[in-house]
């Protein structure tokens, strides 16, 4: 009895193809995705459309460096959903440097003198960890090409016990 329930579980039935199922549910995501890119770079053309008539007389220098940043920060939001479309996953660096020219917007259209110290501190330190993700991002292994951190691992640990000699005595703690 006990086999027959394993056997139906480790096997789906065959009128469910997953295979299928998840092709079409990555097809909507792309469309989906799609969908985005097209009302973003709509936005970002009207967003620009304002800029310009910014720009006409009387000039204020805050409205349009709040306009050519959110600019900057759309441009980036296009680029992340680009870089999904083409390679099929988010890119971190992006991700953050989005993250970072939002922050860096809010706090210049703001004014630094008008916004209170613990805001900019927190701030700060929020750009501090951004930073430091930008950095650290480099070291984190590439999954998305399919590099699996737990195989790498098992077979590092299999060639170290391959490297051992059967002959070798094994040694016995003694506590």
């Amino acid at each position: 009895m006990e086999k027959r329930l394993n056997n139906s579980s480790s096997h789906p039935p065959q009128w469910l193809n997953l295979q299928l199922i998840v092709t079409a549910l990555e097809t909507v995501q792309d469309l989906i995705v799609i969908s985005l890119c097209i009302g973003l770079f709509c936005f970002m053309v009207l967003e620009l459309r304002e800029m310009f008539f910014s720009l006409l007389p009387p000039l204020n220098f805050q409205e349009v460096t709040a306009d050519i940043l959110f600019l900057l920060v759309l441009v980036e939001l296009f680029r992340l959903l680009i870089i999904y479309l083409q390679e099929k996953r988010v890119s971190i660096g992006v991700a953050v440097e989005v993250c970072i020219v939002s922050v860096l917007r809010e706090v210049i259209v703001r004014g630094v003198l008008e916004t209170p110290s613990v805001q900019i501190l927190s701030t700060g330190a929020f750009l501090l960890v951004l930073a430091v993700l930008l950095v650290v991002r480099v070291w984190l292994p590439p999954t998305f090409e399919g590099i699996d951190p737990e195989r790498r691992m098992a077979s590092r640990k299999r060639n170290f016990s391959d490297n051992k000699s059967p002959s070798e005595p094994l040694e016995l703690n003694r506590f």
